[in-house]
């Protein structure tokens, strides 16, 4: 997984790649369809704003969240990203169409 991390008024030091790959890692045994991430993190005022955006199963998905640390903003930031996959996943599972076996379409006599 291709993860692209930019940060606006804040610099991406080694620490904060760290746990952002390390998040995204789990993610990625979870969700392994997920080929890049854009990590945007941005420093507002008192606020550490945490977005990223990616595309899963044909739709595209983006996820925020604001915190007084970075890394709670990050942590928070994956969780929602995990759920809002986890949903697309499912909905996907289940809409799949079941065929029916051999046999068993309905038959019409004629007489």
């Amino acid at each position: 997984m291709k993860i692209n991390i930019t940060g606006h008024h804040v610099e991406v030091t080694d620490a904060i790649r760290d746990v952002v790959n390390s998040k995204f890692d789990k993610l990625n045994h979870h969700f392994p369809d997920v080929s890049s991430l854009n990590v945007i993190l941005t420093v507002e005022k008192h606020e550490q704003i945490a977005e990223v955006s990616t595309h899963f199963l044909g739709q595209d998905f983006s996820a925020t969240a604001k915190h007084d640390d970075m890394y709670q903003s990050i942590a928070d930031m994956t969780n929602k990203l995990t759920t809002l996959l986890q949903r697309q996943k499912d909905k996907v599972k289940s809409h799949s169409h079941q065929k029916l076996p051999m046999g068993e379409e309905d038959i019409e006599d004629d007489k």
